[in-house]
């Protein structure tokens, strides 16, 4: 048996495929490639199968967190995650989910922010000078992996307000919003 390193989004992602207790990595990454033991070449792929004439229609490649379902699968991962638990901090927790629902839909996530204001404050801007033109004693943090700031001197029912608009926006189902916000 050799030993493999993949990064922690990746394995989630594997891990989310478990079909039973126990099951090994190896079995899952089998399944999911359709290839058997002994097997002298992997299974053609979806492209191989579009260039050839004489095969059936290709369907098309998605994105694992292209489809509605695989977003909820995405947050409920966070969720149950090392990391989200290992957070002592309402801000983390939230820098966290920002960082996750950015990366599951930009689009949505920029739209459901523009919006997105206090009546004295602006909330999410592309950079830490807009943040604090509006507001004092904001406290702008950057959002990792996104091109946003936010501000995070706010109380944890505010920043569950902006999760449960954000999520809402991008069309999550109302139960895991509460969920989310009953994490934060």
């Amino acid at each position: 048996m050799k030993t493999i390193e993949v990064d922690e989004e990746l394995y989630r992602y594997i891990a989310s495929h478990t079909q039973h207790i126990g099951e090994s990595a190896s079995d899952i990454l089998r399944r999911m490639l359709k290839f058997t033991a002994g097997q002298s070449q992997p299974a053609p792929t979806v492209a191989q199968n579009a260039a050839s004439a004489d095969t059936k229609e290709a369907q098309p490649v998605l994105r694992a967190e292209s489809r509605p379902q695989d977003r909820v699968r995405a947050v409920r991962e966070l969720l149950l995650s090392d990391e989200y638990a290992e957070q002592k901090r309402a801000v983390n927790r939230f820098m966290l989910i920002l960082s996750t629902l950015y990366r599951l839909d930009t689009t949505a996530f920029a739209e459901a922010t523009a919006s997105l204001q206090g009546r004295t404050r602006v909330y999410f801007a592309g950079d830490e000078h807009t943040l604090l033109q509006n507001g004092t004693h904001t406290k702008p943090k950057h959002v990792p992996g996104t091109p946003y700031w936010v501000i995070t001197n706010t109380n944890t029912g505010r920043k569950c307000s902006m999760v449960e608009h954000i999520m809402l926006s991008m069309q999550f189902p109302q139960e895991l919003t509460e969920k989310v916000c009953g994490t934060i």
